[in-house]
């Protein structure tokens, strides 16, 4: 029998037999896909998959593949004839139909061949258009799907011609000896005509019913693909290692519950708990009391079978620990694998990841923990081994990489942006996390930070979780809103918590009060400067959250002219780094010495214009001046909102939803530093010739929001400018919600629609970050980022670019990104005028040490342009 390969000889590697392949990639689906997985229609899973797995890279039998990979003479007669995905696809269909799949599990593997190199389609017209024929058609006129059947039936006669057997052997494996490859290969166009009918519309005329898809044909098509993709990809790569599969490819090293409750009773036990105590020692007995309510509801929970739950504790009240706990405890019960810990924004998940870190004492390198966003190195290190064409690609593919972002450790922190989209429309690299979600318990950390389109379509997704996937998931916030119905909560009564932990007063800006009464007159920024002056008479620390950078900038800008006398945080960080090679050897207790050495009251200025790993560095080193008792006034966008753990005597918040100023407020007397904090809600003016206030321009677009805050606030108003914490934290919050979702019906319908009707063509379109074009800038402060720079580009000259995107990837924690509105402004020119890191990138660097960067970079505020236009407002 002539030999087919999968994957070429090449250099030292004696290249992959097609058979080989197709048996390890069906070896591997038994890893993947755990025995007691079904369809809706309550078959195998694993059988699925298995099945599919033997045929997905049929198509590479033909004399045409093998041409294309120069293992045999000539080439193709036509380029569709090297295709072998769209083969494999219909072979895919009719292993299932013979094994007895129903027709729904049929469709979906053949979907998951066809797009084992792609993204997910609309299902239904895919289906449609590449199984239907119109008679009669000349070659000349034929459309692309009748001129792709013609090369596969050409495919299946070459295959017949010359590989007979193995066709033979292949389709005996794949169909459980229930099919022949004579049978596949003499009833092609009937399948054809079998598989259009099963989307098609009945009667006169020919179109696509979308009634024909039942709404978890979605979730299926997903579940069959991702393990395909998963399989099929460590496959290649471990192939191209002469590594074959087991157990322990895929296996996670889970992180237990008795290591986690070790630490907090060790915790409990270093510090004094008493109800009746000091306010410290109130907080420590509250926190204990909510963890063991927590893990009792939890237990009950998991009895129930899981689902949905929902966690609200007020901020303070260690939600992180214990909402780890109960998943972990959730875990345990229901005989799950993994937890997924996803948070809002990259900003907040270093410091979970370095307390999970310190109670693990592990790091995000092995099997127990894994990073995973766009700004992280995410690896799982292989203990057992010390040492853009797709299948080109899959010889170039890292394992450990892959077992990393495909979430096979035993936890995984990561972002609402790679958990949500990897269900809806993900990409085919994203589409190998999915298998991991099985039988996981997911945790969100912050809901309400979901876009609010995503508010229909995220409770769709979480269904399909826990209907699908059989994972639990755990929503845990002080701003709980309202996205899950028939939720349990785990804290039996949320209002104890919040009235016990009340820590800060609530006041209401006279500006704010005629936002309410005539949304008019909004604070001067020369007003809201000389508030913050007084907070350095009281030698308090105080934290100004604007809504937009011009307006952070202008806030800025004011304190500095009228307290010229200030130490600048940013400046003294910049003159540190000025002296090291590398920022990694900041140390932010040193900066702060520094600020203290220098004078008793200072100033920081955060924002997204500031690099990643500067902001991380910078917040460090205000948490150690607020802890130390030091005047600092922090002037910031909304980046530090959400689990940002500092702590203020003073928050000024300018006008927003309700949830952002509990959010803020969380940042305010968080250990009971005082009796109680002071909040202030201002609506601050639009900075320069802007025409709307940054509330405006942020709030009221598309749904308008501060009409509703502004209502709620007063509904809960007693007569003056003094809010009580708890009415704010949980009845404004609640009736707030309870407008979006009845007067406002928030949420976009067609979203969730689109689940139900497997529209994946629809769903990778969805982005939950604003998909506004922006321009990525790397700003290069020392000596090591220049010269990587230079190497970058020095990798593309030579045509070593998997050198030159691994460097590139190792930047994105000093780069930024700019929001371009207007193609054509002048913001737009400035930024496209900058150089790109290499010739093959649309990235562009700044390095302000030279002449021609200088007016780009602000020490203090970051990366400007120069003259910059009204475009440069938002976030």
């Amino acid at each position: 029998m002539a030999v087919r390969y999968s994957h070429p000889p090449e250099g030292d590697h004696n290249g992959v037999a097609l058979l080989d392949h197709l048996e390890d990639v069906a070896e591997r689906v038994e890893y993947v896909v755990p025995e007691e997985a079904r369809t809706p229609a309550g078959g195998s899973l694993k059988d699925v998959v298995e099945t599919i797995a033997y045929v997905h890279d049929f198509g590479k039998a033909t004399t045409y593949f093998q041409q294309y990979l120069d293992v045999l003479p000539g080439s193709p007669e036509l380029e569709q004839c090297r295709y072998h995905a769209p083969v494999g696809s219909f072979a895919a269909y009719y292993a299932l139909d013979a094994r007895g799949f129903n027709v729904e599990t049929c469709l979906a593997g053949f979907v998951a061949v066809a797009k084992h190199h792609g993204t997910l389609p609309d299902v239904a017209t895919y289906v449609f258009e590449r199984s239907h024929r119109r008679e009669n058609v000349s070659a000349g006129n034929q459309n692309a799907s009748e001129k792709q059947q013609t090369a596969i039936a050409m495919q299946l006669e070459d295959i017949d011609d010359h590989v007979p057997e193995l066709a033979n052997e292949i389709f005996q494996k794949a169909t459980a000896e229930k099919g022949s490859w004579e049978s596949f290969y003499e009833g092609f166009l009937g399948l054809l005509n079998e598989i259009e009918s099963t989307v098609a519309t009945t009667g006169t005329g020919v179109g696509i019913n979308r009634e024909s898809l039942s709404d978890s044909c979605y979730a299926l098509v997903l579940e069959c693909w991702g393990s395909l993709v998963l399989a099929d990809k460590t496959s290649a790569a471990s192939n191209a290692h002469s590594t074959g599969p087991s157990s322990d490819t895929y296996k996670a090293k889970q992180p237990t519950f008795q290591k986690l409750d070790e630490y907090v009773r060790k915790l409990e036990r270093d510090t004094s708990a008493d109800p009746d105590g000091t306010r410290g020692e109130r907080l420590n007995h509250y926190r204990s009391r909510a963890r063991t309510a927590v893990l009792e509801n939890a237990e009950t929970f998991a009895d129930d079978g899981g689902g949905v739950a929902t966690l609200t504790l007020p901020t303070g009240m260690g939600k992180t620990l214990s909402g780890l706990s109960a998943a972990l405890s959730v875990r345990d019960q229901l005989g799950g694998n993994r937890i997924v810990y996803a948070l809002p924004f990259t900003s907040i998940i270093d410091q979970v990841v370095d307390e999970i870190e310190e109670v693990y004492e592990t790091d995000t390198a092995g099997r127990l923990l894994t990073a995973h966003h766009h700004l992280s190195e995410t690896t799982i290190r292989d203990e057992n081994n010390d040492g853009s064409d797709a299948d080109a690609a899959d010889l170039n593919d890292d394992v450990s990489g892959m077992l990393a972002e495909g979430w096979r450790a035993g936890l995984t922190v990561t972002t609402f942006v790679q958990l949500f989209e990897s269900l809806a429309g993900p990409s085919n690299r994203q589409s190998m996390k999915l298998p991991a979600l099985r039988n996981s318990v997911i945790v969100l950390d912050e809901p309400q930070s979901l876009p609010l389109d995503w508010w229909k379509l995220a409770p769709r997704l979480v269904a399909m979780l826990t209907e699908r996937y059989d994972a639990t998931v755990i929503a845990m916030t002080a701003t709980q809103p309202q996205l899950f119905d028939d939720a349990v909560e785990l804290v039996d009564d949320p209002d104890v918590y919040f009235e016990a932990t009340e820590r800060v007063h609530y006041h209401l800006d006279p500006s704010t009060e005629r936002y309410i009464d005539t949304q008019a007159g909004p604070k001067s920024y020369e007003e809201a400067t000389f508030e913050l002056l007084d907070t350095f008479e009281a030698n308090d620390s105080a934290l100004a959250v604007c809504n937009t950078i011009d307006s952070a900038r202008k806030l800025t800008d004011n304190v500095v002219d009228r307290f010229p006398g200030l130490t600048n945080v940013g400046e003294v960080y910049e003159a540190e780094l000025e002296s090291v090679d590398d920022v990694d050897g900041i140390d932010p207790t040193a900066i702060a010495n520094q600020v203290v050495a220098t004078g008793d009251r200072s100033l920081l200025h955060l924002s997204t214009r500031i690099r990643p790993i500067d902001r991380l560095l910078l917040i460090e080193t205000a948490k150690e001046l607020t802890e130390r008792g030091h005047a600092l006034v922090t002037v910031s966008t909304q980046l530090v909102e959400a689990g940002v753990d500092i702590s203020f005597d003073r928050v000024y918040r300018d006008l927003a939803p309700i949830d952002s100023i509990v959010q803020a407020a969380g940042r305010c007397n968080r250990s009971f530093e005082r009796e109680r904090g002071d909040v202030t809600v201002w609506w601050l003016d639009a900075p320069d010739e802007q025409e709307k206030t940054p509330a405006e321009a942020v709030y009221n677009q598309g749904t308008t929001l501060l009409p509703v805050a502004a209502e709620t606030l007063e509904s809960i108003r007693v007569g003056d400018d003094l809010l009580k914490e708890t009415s704010v934290a949980r009845t404004a919050v609640e009736k707030y919600y309870q407008k979006l979702h009845h007067e406002k019906n928030v949420g976009k319908r067609e979203y969730a629609i689109y689940v139900d009707e497997a529209r994946g063509d629809e769903l990778a379109r969805l982005s939950l970050i604003d998909q506004r074009h922006a321009i990525d800038i790397i700003v290069c402060r020392t000596t090591q980022e220049r010269e990587k720079v230079e190497d970058i580009a020095r990798a593309v000259d030579r045509y070593d670019f998997s050198s030159a995107n691994s460097l590139l990837d190792d930047m994105q924690t000093k780069q930024i990104s700019v929001p371009i509105y207007q193609s054509d402004s002048k913001e737009a020119r400035e930024l496209a005028d900058l150089p790109p890191v290499h010739s093959e990138t649309d990235v562009r660097y700044v390095d302000p040490s030279k002449p021609q960067f200088e007016n780009f970079f602000d020490p203090v505020t970051g990366f400007v342009v120069p003259d910059s236009t009204v475009e440069r407002r938002f976030l």
